[in-house]
């Protein structure tokens, strides 16, 4: 009889090593070998299937390869339209952010247009998803529940069901029993993959698969659970606000440049069309420090509005401090308007920080957050209507960012009447008065932000450590 055998397995890739080493083997990452036991008299081959007959490219038929909507407007934004039959999605994003929130919505949707669909809770009991499909609305007599984690046992579901659409929540807790490891170990995640993943082309049933994250935020699991799947999913947000951001990593059937946005509530997931409205709704004009800047999500161009707050600092290294901006860019902008623009700020605690939740991390949001800082930092506050958009250089200079058109077309919807821009950026739509200049040191005069900057604090003197003698 077989014994049980003992494999070093990589996180990332999959490779197996008879011991344990600080370096894969196969993909060269660093302290991903995790320790596995396989039984080595067990099997999991499948029988082979047919072989597939070679055809024109011209004669394969794409007709039943049409995307189903799911009735979420956003998510069907993400996805181009809807779920491809056939097709295996995979969601992830950090617990508690509402991943089966979302599913069990799109999953009512679905039934109530006339799809089957089954729900596999392998995390929660049926009663746990039954309340909370009674407080989303969701309880709709398409969606079938099935408590289980088991790998044959969710398959005969699918058998029993005949199924349009599969929710596995989530892959890290399916198991295949013949396989000696313990659920969510690199075996099980990729053979439960694969197995559904086959499952899914030969039946034409679309299968939407939840994965967990790792503290870097990264989906949980070998890689190659994102190679097998068609569309992996981002879903994540910050917990302390309500507003939720949905984007394709990987799409077989459509672009990567969506962002779907939702607004978490009461009901559930709630689809924002105006994500620009909601971003500026409680804005105070007049504020220094304040200016809202156009970005670009995808293709989808969004109003968030940056604030900075620059004070007197009495410590020995200055507080710097960003929240949903980039600490690095930040930094960088200090240094260029203390070497090209004579405003230091070594002895200022400076605060930086994008308003709603919204992450900004694109070179474009330079210029605003540039223009922020002098303005709190002279207390001169910018104009209401105006909006700025550039990336600044090392020297000061400005550069034009892509799709400037755009951002400036969603400026105008809101009612912003001016934009700061570097020289070379295309014209805006009308209606909107474009301020041109050519460093950051232009846009500071011209719009009169210079001014008597106040004396920063006394910093608090350094106290001499104390030696045993001077206690006597």
């Amino acid at each position: 009889m077989a014994k049980a055998r003992t494999v070093f397995r990589c996180g990332e890739c999959g490779t197996g090593a008879p011991q344990w080493a600080g370096r894969c083997p196969g993909c060269g990452a660093w302290n991903t070998l995790v320790e596995e036991v396989e039984d080595a008299s067990s099997s999991t081959a499948a029988p082979l299937p047919p072989a597939d007959r070679p055809v024109p490219i011209g004669e394969v038929d794409t007709s039943e390869w049409v995307a189903r909507p799911t009735g979420i407007g956003e998510l069907d934004r993400v996805l181009g339209g809807g779920l491809v039959p056939g097709s295996v999605t995979l969601v992830g994003g950090e617990p508690g952010v509402g991943k089966s929130t979302l599913l069990l919505q799109a999953a009512a949707s679905m039934a109530a247009a006339g799809a089957r669909v089954l729900y596999v809770t392998a995390e929660e009991s049926k009663q746990q998803v039954r309340l909370r499909a009674t407080r989303l609305g969701a309880v709709v007599s398409g969606v079938w529940l099935v408590a289980e984690g088991a790998l044959p046992h969710i398959v005969a579901a699918i058998d029993e069901v005949g199924p349009d659409l599969v929710i596995v929540d989530s892959i890290q807790t399916v198991h295949e029993p013949v396989l000696g490891s313990a659920p969510g170990s690199v075996a099980q995640v990729r053979e439960c993959a694969h197995r559904l993943v086959g499952e899914a082309k030969r039946r034409g049933t679309a299968v939407v698969l939840v994965g967990h994250v790792t503290k870097d935020g990264g989906l949980a699991g070998p890689r190659v659970l994102e190679h097998v799947v068609d569309t992996v999913l981002s879903f994540d947000g910050d917990r302390h606000h309500a507003l939720r951001l949905l984007r394709a990593v990987k799409h077989r059937f459509g672009s990567t440049d969506e962002l779907g946005l939702f607004e978490m509530g009461e009901a559930g997931m709630t689809g924002v069309p105006d994500p620009s409205g909601l971003f500026l709704a409680d804005r105070r004009t007049g504020i220094p420090g304040s200016v809202v800047v156009p970005t670009i999500e995808g293709n989808r161009p969004l109003l968030v509005e940056l604030q900075a707050l620059v004070a007197a600092s009495s410590l020995p290294s200055p507080r710097r401090s960003a929240q949903g901006v980039d600490g690095g860019r930040l930094a960088f902008l200090l240094a260029v308007l203390d070497q090209r623009v004579g405003l230091a700020t070594q002895g200022y605690d400076v605060y930086g920080l994008a308003v709603g939740g919204v992450k900004v991390v694109e070179p474009g949001a330079d210029l605003a957050l540039g223009l922020a800082v002098v303005s709190s930092l002279t207390g001169r506050p910018l104009p209401a209507d105006l909006v700025a958009c550039g990336e600044v250089g090392l020297g000061g200079e400005l550069r034009q960012v892509a799709h400037t058109a755009r951002r400036l077309a969603e400026a105008a919807r809101i009612g912003f009447r001016q934009a700061v821009l570097p020289r070379s950026a295309p014209e805006g739509p009308a209606g909107i008065t474009a301020i041109r200049v050519a460093t950051l040191a232009d846009a500071i005069d011209h719009l009169g932000l210079l001014g008597d900057v106040p004396p920063p604090a006394p910093r608090l003197a350094s106290v001499p450590a104390l030696r045993g003698d001077d206690l006597d």
